[in-house]
């Protein structure tokens, strides 16, 4: 898939982010080996460590679903600058699959493409283990 449409389906889905507190509206759509699309947005909340970022709801969207193998994730916000995703979101990300595509939008829909394993060197695994 077109990395222009998994940013523009990130930069459409971001409009429904539950962003109460902060007002930093995310979208992901993550897009699986399989050709499906997940989407995810930031879920705020009043305390605020229970605050899911957009791009950990896509994944867990996509397990719920069977979905295993990832390719490419595309994450975009309000902010001119290009979304990078968090430390907790690489960690998850990184769990299935180091090799993602991470397209990282501004809310004008200019974008960048770094492999995952470049944004979260060295991250945490258990040896292993298959998923």
């Amino acid at each position: 898939m077109d990395p222009k449409k998994l940013v523009k389906i990130a930069l459409e889905v971001r409009e429904k982010a539950y962003a109460r507190y902060s007002g930093f509206r995310v979208g992901a759509a993550l897009l699986t080996k399989s050709g499906r699309v997940f989407t995810g947005v930031n879920v705020e909340n009043a305390s605020y460590g229970l605050t899911v970022c957009a791009e950990r709801v896509a994944v867990f969207k996509a397990i719920s679903e069977g979905e295993r193998e990832f390719v490419a994730i595309a994450i975009a916000s309000d902010s001119s600058e290009k979304t990078v995703p968090c430390g907790a979101c690489r960690q998850v990300l990184y769990e299935f699959c180091e090799d993602l595509d991470v397209i990282m939008a501004d809310r004008e829909g200019n974008y960048e493409i770094v492999k995952l394993r470049d944004l979260f060197p060295r991250g945490f695994k258990l040896g292993g283990e298959e998923h």
